[in-house]
């Protein structure tokens, strides 16, 4: 899989026929079913680009994906010292808030999550097309505050005016072959954020801290333990409903964040309700801050510092299969791990909605063979809920364990005892034998108390206990 749907030089995309454009970005469009307004809009942006890139050297990207956003720009423009970062609005005429601040916002988190845009010259560019010609403001534009704009017969002036012969080119090689790396001012923001939040305290009761602060001790020991064996590692964290998995999860990924020594950790879960809840939590918290600070600070600002280490897992996924690239991540925190798809669940999907017809992995064995791309250390840490598999094609634990006894079996594995005596967990007893024998069982890594209601320790011993009536 590529990036972009279509990428080439512009001398070769002046070359290619229509018709072969638009069959390479239909072929490469994810959701496997195009309406006739998105075939026809590509048609009238390739035949405005060929008109209006004549005469200028460079490269050109159909519908890039933003590394991690679950986002696609409708086209990067890359001539010499500047990267063109252009949203198409076909048939407008006029140049939309909404529109400019959706391609700022493209142009922002390419700034922030894109390795290669951390230190090159971006333009927020809208093209609408029927509108009239505007003025442009330079420095408001370089600075993100707004975005160049342009119609469809004065798009060549406005990109031939942000171009600066003397500054260096952009090695187009090397960016378009990055990955996604947060930048060090954005981790650093992101700790921030965490630390200072004013969400409610989760954790209620004394036995909740105790045990999560045990459980902490023990994942940190695990991760240090890989760090400084150059080894590679695997945990699993179990615990009764409500006794603060994600909480532990969270806080994990927080702490092991570390730019200055290049180290960094993200939080990733699958379902999205949850990365919208935590994410707004924070977000909100942050404008609020700022508002009582006398700083006036957007959502949108906001949010950026959330998006760096709360994420979805299949944007991480999807990510990854663009890419052999080993991810900037050394440490992983997989939420609701036990939710991750069997092989024909994962093979199925990817055919149908990513046109890769020999996906043959289980997603756990796919994530795993992500991380295994590290040449030194790394540290994945699965939050498992017993018996809390949902939908059709979710794999339970065995698909981890399983991945990790026939093709990762170097790995260090740390286990609860839960996952040995509670039938929620594991049901296979060859898979236990082998855990028995190959892997590290640590107590801490069950979170035995509940955290979600006040004084409600005993709560869950109470429905297990009554469920096994």
């Amino acid at each position: 899989m590529k990036r972009a749907y279509y990428s080439n030089t512009i001398d070769q995309f002046l070359n290619d026929s229509d018709s072969s454009i638009v069959g390479e970005l239909s072929i490469n469009h994810s959701n496997r079913s195009l309406d006739e307004l998105q075939t026809n809009a590509w048609k009238k942006q390739i035949e405005i680009l060929k008109d209006q890139l004549n005469g200028f050297r460079g490269y050109i990207y159909f519908e890039f994906a933003i590394p991690r956003m679950g986002k696609r720009v409708d086209n990067i423009v890359i001539i010499k010292d500047a990267a063109f970062i252009i949203e198409f609005k076909v048939g407008v005429g006029r140049y939309d808030k909404y529109a400019i601040e959706q391609v700022i916002d493209y142009t922002i988190d390419l700034k922030n999550f894109h390795e290669g845009s951390h230190c090159v010259k971006l333009i927020p560019m809208l093209v609408a097309t029927n509108a009239d010609f505007t003025s442009n403001d330079f420095q408001d534009i370089i600075n993100h505050k707004t975005a160049a704009k342009s119609n469809k017969n004065n798009l060549h002036e406005v990109i031939k005016s942000f171009l600066n012969e003397n500054d260096e080119p952009i090695d187009v090689h090397y960016w378009e072959n990055s990955i996604y790396k947060p930048t060090p001012t954005i981790v650093e923001a992101a700790q921030a954020l965490y630390k200072g939040h004013n969400v409610k305290e989760i954790t209620r009761s004394d036995s909740g801290a105790i045990n999560l602060s045990k459980t902490a001790a023990c994942i940190n020991g695990i991760v240090e333990h890989s760090k400084t064996s150059k080894s590679k590692s695997i945990c699993f964290v179990t615990g009764v409903p409500g006794a603060g998995k994600t909480l532990a999860g969270l806080n994990i990924a927080n702490e092991r964040m570390n730019a200055d020594k290049k180290e960094h950790a993200v939080f990733l879960s699958g379902n999205g309700p949850l990365v919208d809840v935590l994410r707004e939590a924070l977000t909100r918290d942050e404008v609020q801050t700022a508002k009582e600070s006398g700083e006036n600070k957007t959502k949108k600002q906001a949010a950026i510092k959330a998006n760096a280490f709360i994420q979805n897992i299949h944007h991480f996924r999807d990510d990854n299969l663009l890419s052999e690239k080993a991810p900037v991540e050394k440490v992983v925190v997989f939420d609701e791990a036990q939710r991750a798809w069997t092989m024909q669940q994962a093979s199925s999907f990817m055919k149908r909605k990513k046109g890769i017809e020999d996906f043959n992995m289980s997603e756990p064995e796919f994530l795993i063979d992500v991380m295994n791309r590290h040449q030194n250390w790394c540290t994945i840490i699965c939050l498992i809920g017993g018996g809390q598999e949902i939908n059709t094609g979710e794999a339970g634990l065995e698909e981890w364990i399983i991945a990790l006894k026939e093709h990762y079996s170097d790995w260090g594995v740390y286990y609860s005892n839960l996952i040995i005596e509670d039938e929620n967990y594991l049901k296979q007893d060859e898979l236990k034998d082998w855990l028995k024998l190959h892997a590290n069982i640590q107590m801490d890594l069950h979170l035995a108390v509940s955290v979600r209601s006040f004084r409600s320790e005993k709560l869950s011993d109470f429905i297990h206990d009554l469920l096994d009536l």
